[in-house]
């Protein structure tokens, strides 16, 4: 029998899981994600195609295993505050957008998702979905503490900093900081969030 017969390959894991990720992120950085391959991937981390195959069933799901390994897990910080819990859940972790690599990757996932369902819909499952699920946490904890208006609708709210600090980086150029995010979450954020909605007045 072949190994693949006995199932006794080993699996891709530790070190060497992380070598092809940053191997996919180098290539997906280099080329987009339209011209990669994972023969070009496999290449680049000195290992088989086949080796890829057992660990990831194809190319949307290893790019997007690579972007999570560069951007880290979604977290549900609780420091008592909205603000605080939004402060370290954009500033706390790695991959921010002022990091070349993170923003290289973000410009093709944008292009990728326009142009692929297959990978559009493994990117919602697998990244986008858990960062909305924390997200939700955060948010709800706070209306629980009485810092969100009860009539404010979460699903609006909730992706307005992610909107203007993309606005801000991608479209105007400007650096992504801590106090930054605090002004977004001062002027805008925080105040449409304990205000709650405007209902103008019926002519």
């Amino acid at each position: 029998m072949t190994p693949t017969e006995t199932g006794t390959r080993p699996r891709v894991e530790g070190e060497r899981e992380m070598e092809i990720l940053e191997a996919t992120l180098q290539v997906l950085d280099e080329v987009g994600y339209d011209l990669l391959t994972m023969d070009a991937v496999a290449a680049r981390a000195k290992a088989s195609k086949a080796t890829l195959y057992r660990r990831w069933k194809g190319k949307p799901e290893l790019v997007v295993a690579a972007i999570m390994s560069h951007k880290g897990e979604a977290v549900t910080p609780d420091t008592g505050t909205l603000r605080g819990d939004l402060l370290e859940a954009y500033c706390g972790g790695s991959g921010g957008l002022n990091d070349p690599l993170a923003r290289s990757v973000l410009s093709a996932v944008v292009t990728a998702m326009s142009r692929d369902p297959e990978f559009a819909e493994v990117y919602r499952r697998d990244f986008i979905a858990p960062k909305i699920q924390a997200s939700q946490a955060i948010y709800d904890r706070a209306r629980e503490r009485g810092e969100i208006h009860p009539d404010t609708d979460l699903s609006i709210l909730a992706p307005s900093l992610t909107a203007i600090v993309m606005h801000r980086s991608f479209l105007l150029g400007d650096a992504i900081t801590p106090e930054l995010i605090g002004r977004i979450l001062d002027e805008v954020v925080l105040p449409a969030a304990l205000h709650g909605p405007s209902h103008p007045t019926t002519v």
